[in-house]
């Protein structure tokens, strides 16, 4: 879509939701996609890795984590895509792969429901991080379905301002999860 038609479409968005945007402005959800939709803008995604890399990015920023990530699925629950934010590109390469999801967030992805843990350690089935791999310790992650089936996570970590992850974070990787679904099940399968 071109980005003249795009700015034509948000101007009639913005002209038919102003009586109530003081109400809107409020709404997490809301401005999670309403940052999409302005990162997306100002840099048109060129693949569906692009846009998935603002999905995550908009995740990490709107819920304050202080690293964010996105895996994708295939139908054997291997990571086919990894993406990440915040995390220094010499400390990404130092990783030998994306993570596959053993622990705390293999859970996630095969009951389907969200994580919220204060400490990763803690989890029954946490067993530690891969070498290299920066300490993290407080998760907030989502499953991301795409037809009908989890077919990846969205995740943050270590929430920035001294606060833990609450029920307004929550609602902000579930619009994105959603989201993320949709360009996986358009683009990836």
């Amino acid at each position: 879509m071109h980005a003249d038609v795009q700015q034509r479409l948000a101007q009639r968005v913005d002209d038919a939701v102003a009586p109530r945007r003081h109400f809107l402005n409020r709404d997490p959800e809301y401005r999670a996609l309403k940052l999409l939709a302005t990162r997306n803008r100002k840099q048109p995604p060129r693949t569906p890795l692009d846009a998935l890399q603002h999905v995550i990015d908009v995740a990490r920023e709107m819920t304050h984590g202080t690293y964010g990530a996105l895996a994708i699925t295939g139908t054997n629950d291997y990571v086919e895509g990894f993406l990440v934010s915040g995390m220094p590109d010499d400390a990404l390469r130092a990783l030998k792969g994306p993570p596959q999801g053993d622990g705390p967030l293999g859970t996630m992805r095969l009951d389907g429901l969200p994580v919220r843990l204060d400490d990763v350690a803690t989890h029954t089935q946490a067993f530690g991080f891969p070498p290299k791999h920066p300490g993290m310790k407080e998760l907030l992650g989502l499953p991301i379905f795409a037809g009908g089936e989890v077919r990846g996570a969205i995740y943050v970590t270590d929430r920035r301002g001294g606060r833990k992850f609450g029920t307004e974070d929550e609602g902000v990787l579930k619009v994105l999860s959603h989201h993320a679904g949709l360009i996986i099940e358009a683009s990836w399968y």
